[in-house]
Order: structure tokens, then C-alpha cells, then sequence
């Protein structure tokens, strides 16, 4: 029969030795429990975001949250104007809008604090402290790391702030302009690892290109031998600006939209475009326009349905070169239309518009437009087209060549539809109406034999719409 187990017996000297090696143990597991401490920003900067591809700086139109207002985290707070439309600017943190620092109808650049963030109601005299320190003109690096201690942190540095960016982009991840952090994604670059040279230490496009080793495209543009040739076109624009003004004249300065039109104008003289003209009788489709328009189809409608049926067949004509040695051939017929809205020119666009019947074409072009004129359409719905569509027939003119925009293959000009006198192949005569297309293509990947294939094709649904209502 086995004896039992001797009973356990400790000294006190022993027992003390080992409560001392089990102490560092339990607080080292009461340590892991807690987690690694966490400083949190009592002050967040509200930044003028990107809202476009094309857009470096944005102008307030308004301030829905007042300063002292409670906000929080999705609540719109301002209203910005881009190049493009006005939109809504959401905040995403909760807290108090202690400071605004560019009021209503100022502009500022892409990724510059536009308004500052409280925690709580004690937070607001720290913010208040970091905003003066801002307009004196202290060092904009300072401003990220003032969650600790914001009055302290500018004056150090301030012979050198060309060296600062570098603590602020450290532990500051978050602080990135959206086309930043999208490009991070795509490339996988981890931005705690960036260092912003932005505006207030603010991580941008570029500084993530570097960061992923894609050079920058602004350096392989002036070769020694293009210069000369697009001395030409380049250098037409500033000798305007410079040219004396004509005595009793205003100037006035261009919108946002006006600006990026400009932009836009001026890059497309660097493409190497051609044109291509046709007519097309339209007495079938005039026909066919009277029949459904009181369904609420337009006559820009039935066009931009004809062309992304023709489109379907040569997707060569909606694809478009953007690198200079590639085609970048597009899953989607979007077919862009050109609208002329109070201060600017905007093209909404009909996304998929050969896989949608007319009658939902209408209806989406209706809401397009209506969300235009209030300068309301979101990124996706001017900026996804594949092939632009501009229709100045409803004013009487007859023809006129279109102005290619940049990343596009082709745009096309459409005339009003006139009666004319023509002849059948037996040379009776007789009058029927008579539109007149043109096409202004980019010759680096569209050739004239695409073109007129294509017209050919767009011709053939004018004159016989019926496949227009399938």
C-alpha cells in the first residue's frame, strides 16, 4: 500500500523568495494584459482634402459647423468648392470645432489644416494657443505633435524647418491626403514609414512615389530635344499674362472650374490629334425623337446611346494613352457629355451606356444634370469617361471641331440637323435633313481607318434608330 503524500511545507525565508521572483512575473502579465499606452490627440487639424485627381487647392463656400459646435465623427462640417463641384467635407473624429482657421470664401492648398478639433471643452484654449501660434507664422511642422504639448514644440525649431518634417511624419500615419493613402495602398507602402513634405508635414502623392520608387513623371518631360518643340505651345500661355491691359478693363480672376479648364486645355496641346467628318440624314431619328420625348428622352439621349452601340464594335476608339508608349484599352463605355453650367463647363458622364435602354439613360442623365447645375456630382460622375460627347446642335450650329480632353481617346461634335438638298444614287434630288459629326481623335492610338469605321457604323444607327429602342 503506497504512503500518502507528505504534506507540503515552506519556510518563511523560502516562501519570501519566491513571492520576489513571482512578482516581476505578474507584473510583467499585468503589463501585457493593459497593452502598450496609448497618448491620445487632444487637438486633430480638419484638412482641405483632395476631392479630384486634378484639384491642388479648394475654397471654402461655407461652414456648416460653427465654432463651439459639437461634432461628430461623419457630420459634415464645411463645404468645399473643387475644380469640378461643391461637395461636403465629413470630419472623422468626435469633438468640438474650436478653431476655424480659413473662414468662408478663402482658398487653401490640398492638405493644409482648414480647422481645428477639440477633445473636450478644456481643449479649446490649447487649441485656441495652437492657432495663434499658426498665424504668427511660427513653424507649420510644429502643429502634428501638439497633442502633448503644443505652445512648447514650435519655437525649437524654428531656423530649421527643413529638417522638421521628419519627427512629424514619424508616428503620424494618419495624416495623408486620400490620393496619398490611395496610392499607398496600391504600391504597399506602409505610411508610418513616410516622411510628409506637405504642407504641415502632410504626407503627398509624391511623397509616396518616392517612398516606392516610381520616379516622378515631371522629370522626364523637359528633354533637351522636346523642349524646343513644345517651346511653342507652352510658352503661349504666360506671354498672355504678361500682355498690357487694355485701358477701362476688369479682370477677373478664374473659378476653380475655370482654372481646371484652362489646365486641362492647355495639356491637350500636347497630344497629336486629327479630325474626321461626316454627315448623317437624320429624318428616321427626328422621327423617332418626336415619338419618345414626351417619355422624357433627349435628343443628347439618343446620340449617346448611338455612339456607345458604334463604340461596342471599335473599342480602340474609347481607349486612351497615357504613358506615351501604351494603349489603355476601358472595360466601360462611358460616355461623357460636355454641359455648360453657370461659371464653368462640366461633363457628366452616362456610365455604361450601351448595356442601359434609353429610357434609363434619361432618367439618369436628368438626375446628372440637375446635380450639375447645382454643382453636387461626385468624383466618379465627371471624371470615369471613356468618350466625350458634345452636342451644340440645340443652338443652330451647323459644325465645330472639339477640343480633345486629356486621358481620352476621342471626343465627338455634333452639329444641328438642317434640311438639305440631296441627290439618290438614280440622281433624283430631293430634301431631307442632315447633321453634320465630327470626330477629333488622339492619332497616337486612333488612325483615321478606326475613325471612319466607326463613323460609318454611327451613321448607319442615326439612319435607322429602330435598335435604339431594344
Amino acid at each position: 500500500m503506497a504512503a500518502p503524500p507528505a504534506p507540503l511545507s515552506l519556510s518563511a525565508s523560502a516562501l519570501s523568495a519566491r513571492l520576489r521572483l513571482a512578482a516581476p512575473a505578474s507584473r510583467a502579465a499585468t503589463a501585457r494584459r493593459r497593452g502598450p499606452m496609448v497618448v491620445r490627440a487632444k487637438i486633430r487639424e480638419i484638412f482641405m482634402p483632395a476631392l479630384s485627381s486634378t484639384m491642388t487647392e479648394g475654397k471654402i463656400v461655407s461652414w456648416t459647423a460653427a465654432e463651439g459646435d459639437r461634432v461628430n465623427k461623419g457630420d459634415a462640417v464645411v463645404v468645399v468648392e473643387s475644380d469640378k463641384a461643391d461637395m461636403d467635407v465629413e470630419t472623422f473624429y468626435d469633438g468640438i470645432v474650436a478653431v476655424v482657421l480659413v473662414p468662408a470664401g478663402e482658398s487653401a492648398p490640398v492638405g493644409a489644416p482648414i480647422a481645428l478639433l477639440a477633445e473636450s471643452d478644456e481643449d479649446v484654449a490649447l487649441a485656441l494657443a495652437q492657432a495663434q501660434a499658426l498665424s504668427s507664422g511660427q513653424p507649420q511642422q510644429a502643429s502634428p505633435p501638439s497633442d502633448a504639448a503644443a505652445p512648447p514644440a514650435p519655437p525649437p525649431p524654428a531656423e530649421t524647418p527643413v529638417a522638421a518634417p521628419a519627427p512629424v511624419a514619424a508616428g503620424t500615419k494618419g495624416i495623408a491626403t486620400p490620393q496619398a493613402k490611395k496610392l499607398a495602398k496600391q504600391h504597399r507602402v506602409d505610411l508610418a514609414k513616410v516622411t510628409g513634405t506637405g504642407q504641415f508635414g502632410r504626407i503627398t502623392p509624391a511623397d509616396v512615389e518616392a517612398a516606392a520608387g516610381i520616379q516622378p513623371k515631371s522629370k522626364v518631360a523637359p528633354t533637351p530635344a522636346a523642349a524646343p518643340a513644345a517651346a511653342p505651345s507652352m510658352k503661349a500661355v504666360p506671354q498672355a499674362a504678361v500682355l498690357p491691359r487694355v485701358p477701362g478693363a476688369t479682370v477677373v480672376p478664374f473659378t476653380a472650374m475655370q482654372a481646371a479648364v484652362s489646365k486641362n486645355m492647355v495639356e491637350s496641346l500636347s497630344v497629336p490629334t486629327f479630325r474626321v467628318g461626316y454627315p448623317i440624314l437624320t429624318d428616321k431619328l427626328d422621327a423617332l425623337y418626336e415619338k419618345v420625348k414626351p417619355k422624357g428622352v433627349t435628343m443628347t439621349v439618343l446620340l449617346a446611346k448611338a455612339a456607345a452601340m458604334a463604340l461596342a464594335q471599335y473599342p480602340v476608339v474609347y481607349s486612351s494613352c497615357r504613358d506615351g508608349s501604351s494603349f489603355t484599352y476601358n472595360s466601360s463605355i462611358n460616355i461623357a457629355v460636355a454641359v455648360a453650367i453657370d461659371g464653368g463647363l462640366i461633363t457628366p458622364v452616362l456610365e455604361q451606356a450601351d448595356k442601359l435602354d434609353i429610357y434609363l439613360l434619361s432618367q439618369k442623365w436628368k438626375e446628372l444634370v440637375k446635380k450639375a447645375r447645382a454643382k453636387q456630382l461626385q468624383p466618379n460622375e465627371y471624371n470615369s469617361g471613356t468618350f466625350t460627347l458634345s452636342n451644340l446642335g440645340m443652338f443652330g450650329v451647323d459644325r465645330f471641331d472639339a477640343i480633345l480632353p486629356p486621358g481620352q481617346g476621342a471626343i465627338m461634335a455634333v452639329g444641328a440637323s438642317k434640311p438639305t438638298v440631296v441627290a439618290d444614287k438614280d440622281g433624283f434630288f430631293s430634301v431631307k435633313n442632315k447633321m453634320l459629326v465630327n470626330v477629333t481623335a488622339d492619332h497616337r492610338i486612333v488612325y483615321g481607318a478606326d475613325l471612319a469605321a466607326f463613323l460609318q457604323t454611327f451613321a448607319k444607327i442615326i439612319e435607322d434608330p429602330e435598335s435604339l429602342t431594344l
